[in-house]
């Protein structure tokens, strides 16, 4: 099921997520949907969080032909690259606004996956991006918080512009 993405800035983007204590059926549909709304933006990848779900749950599928999301659960970066990569960020919970961010280029992720295994894992390039923008969105951040305090203003200035114009 599809899933409407909450408006910036509503509280629970603002709001660390919660950790999940077990993969149960229940965050089972909530990754299903997850990655229905996803697919649906379309997008890399997203947290629950952006769908009102104020769970350590994220789904990043960077795939060429879709259908191979990787559902993670308590994503804690281990280790990243000194070599930076930089990438056009957006986020539907702010449409019509984007920035260039700079990311770690590799990054080794800890989480619980589908199966209630804790897994180690290495994402490299967009990958990486999408899978650090998602747990940024687990502790209630997103990406213009990256960004410096004059340009982070001149975006939601310029977000606030759109919004009043739909």
């Amino acid at each position: 099921m599809i899933r409407p993405c909450l408006p910036y800035p509503h509280a629970v983007l603002k709001t660390p997520a919660a950790a999940v204590e077990a993969i149960t059926p229940e965050v089972r549909a909530i990754w299903a949907d997850m990655v229905d709304t996803m697919d649906a933006m379309p997008g890399y990848g997203l947290a629950a969080p952006q769908i009102g779900v104020g769970l350590q749950l994220a789904v990043v599928d960077c795939s060429d032909g879709r259908g191979q999301a990787i559902l993670l659960a308590n994503p804690q970066v281990l280790h990243a690259s000194g070599q930076m990569r930089e990438h056009e960020e957006v986020s539907p919970n702010l449409p019509g606004v984007s920035a260039t961010i700079g990311r770690p280029r590799a990054v080794t992720v800890r989480y619980l996956n589908a199966e209630g295994v804790i897994e180690d894992r290495e994402f490299v390039l967009l990958w990486a991006t999408s899978v650090q923008h998602q747990i940024d969105h687990l502790a209630g951040k997103l990406y213009f918080d990256h960004l410096s305090p004059l340009k982070r203003r001149m975006l939601l200035t310029k977000a606030a512009k759109i919004r009043g114009r739909a």
